[in-house]
């Protein structure tokens, strides 16, 4: 019963980042966003919602694992921790994006997002392995989202 409260909280922890970006998304979608240039491959509005919503959820389970595992080695402590800043950035991008109307800023925020969730999939990958996988599909969505910040970012200068 522990095991599944731990993971409860991570998820939940993890979703919170997703709800507070969200504040700073959802106004500003149907007015500032909408007249915004955007490249060909822009996905659709709503998939954005469920494809963050999956990963909150992989990534609150990778970080339930390593608090399970490996709460009480230092290297499993400081690596919650990593994943705890990585979730502040996380929430921070779009209120640059979003609520500040910032893309350049927003561009670098998510690049420095994209090489602290690197540097914990390498840190998880000798530590627990599963989570580090975990953390697979959204490196490869915040890759995908960096790009389309910077598109956005060229396109309307």
């Amino acid at each position: 019963m522990r095991r599944l409260g731990a993971y409860l909280f991570w998820i939940a922890l993890s979703e919170l980042a997703g709800v507070l970006g969200g504040l700073a998304t959802a106004p500003a979608i149907p007015t500032w966003y909408a007249t915004l240039a955007k490249p060909a491959w822009t996905p659709p509005g709503w998939l954005f919602g469920p494809v963050w919503t999956a990963l909150y959820v992989l990534m609150g389970i990778a970080a339930a694992r390593v608090w399970i595992h490996h709460r009480q080695a230092s290297a499993g402590r400081r690596s919650l921790a990593l994943f705890g800043a990585q979730l502040a950035m996380n929430a921070e991008w779009p209120v640059l994006f979003f609520g500040l109307k910032a893309p350049g800023a927003a561009l670098v925020a998510i690049v420095i997002l994209w090489a602290t969730i690197l540097a914990l999939i390498v840190w998880w990958w000798r530590l627990e392995r599963i989570s580090a996988l975990l953390l697979v599909p959204y490196l490869a969505w915040v890759s995908f989202a960096t790009a389309l910040n910077a598109a956005i970012w060229r396109l309307n200068p």
